[in-house]
């Protein structure tokens, strides 16, 4: 869960956001009725589609019919999300089943994965595990379980734990996470977790809404309207939920665990001195290719 959508084609695994694409109109010209590429693409495109030949190629290969992409178009150019009509999204390479109503993957998200993986793959690798069995990841807000899973296909073996809050969310993310491996929990934050798993987990990751609440008005169509408002606000300040994950983190993590969230460049150092004040030791990292940043804190 995150802030504004990212802009980018659905293959490369981010949500396509085109706050203009609503125009409405009925679907009367007979070669978009027959599917015809040609007449798709200026009709996304004059919607606000930035994207829209591959749209056009993605929305007549998921058509079973002609009527059945021309139904499509017509969702695309009213505002659905691609993602959501399409039933799926491309994250980390991955194929990630998407339900409607269930919070789209982002591309800035990747960073918050990479970085798991990266510690795992050092601080948790074999050598320094030896009878301490397999790592434990817990992605709390894991909305269709995107993090979580992407995190599990690098790294073979951990043990995954997931929750959310949302029924929806939860019901798309078991699909998702049953693939890998793991368990999805429905409940608010750690909440929903096993009290068996205090003091045990390796990394806890988290994309918390973090949009401050008098923002969610300017977001793109799309999120605002077609995607739970529970994983957009982030209260006041869009911090609400950072504060409230940080706060239990130590409680959970075991000696030198991670917790990561992925946060805004704006927000970043009030995320940091949220964790540093939760006793964690802080670090920020950001990536201008994946737009993503992430507040990675070790318990001392």
């Amino acid at each position: 869960m995150a802030g504004c959508l990212d802009h980018h084609p659905v293959t490369s695994g981010t949500h396509i956001s085109s706050d203009r694409c609503t125009e409405r109109g009925s679907l009367q010209n007979s070669e978009l009725r027959l599917g015809s590429f040609a007449a798709i693409v200026p009709r996304l495109r004059a919607a606000g589609c930035v994207f829209a030949e591959e749209e056009a190629r993605l929305l007549m290969a998921d058509g079973a019919s002609p009527a059945d992409v021309a139904a499509s178009v017509e969702r695309r150019v009213a505002g659905y999300p691609l993602e959501h009509i399409l039933g799926w999204a491309e994250f980390c390479g991955l194929r990630i089943e998407l339900d409607a109503g269930v919070f789209v993957p982002r591309l800035r998200t990747e960073l918050l994965v990479n970085e798991a993986a990266a510690l795992l793959s050092t601080e948790f690798s074999g050598e320094n595990r030896a009878g301490a069995g397999p790592p434990v990841v817990v992605d709390l807000c894991c909305g269709s379980g995107a993090a979580g899973v992407a995190i599990a296909s690098q790294i073979p073996g951990l043990e995954l734990h997931a929750a959310d809050i949302d029924p929806a969310a939860v019901v798309c993310a078991q699909r998702n996470v049953a693939k890998v491996g793991g368990a999805v929990y429905k409940g608010d934050l750690y909440q929903a977790l096993p009290p068996a798993l205090k003091g045990k987990v390796s990394i806890i990751t988290a994309n918390a809404p973090y949009v401050p609440t008098a923002e969610i008005a300017t977001m793109p169509r799309e999120a605002r309207d077609y995607e739970p408002m529970m994983s957009l606000d982030g209260g006041a300040d869009g911090l609400d939920l950072h504060r409230r994950v940080a706060a239990r983190a130590v409680e959970w993590l075991h000696a030198d665990g991670f917790l990561l969230i992925e946060t805004s460049v704006r927000q970043a150092g009030s995320t940091a001195s949220i964790m540093t004040a939760a006793g964690l030791a802080v670090r920020t990292v950001r990536s201008d290719d994946l737009d993503g940043t992430v507040v990675i804190g070790r318990a001392d």
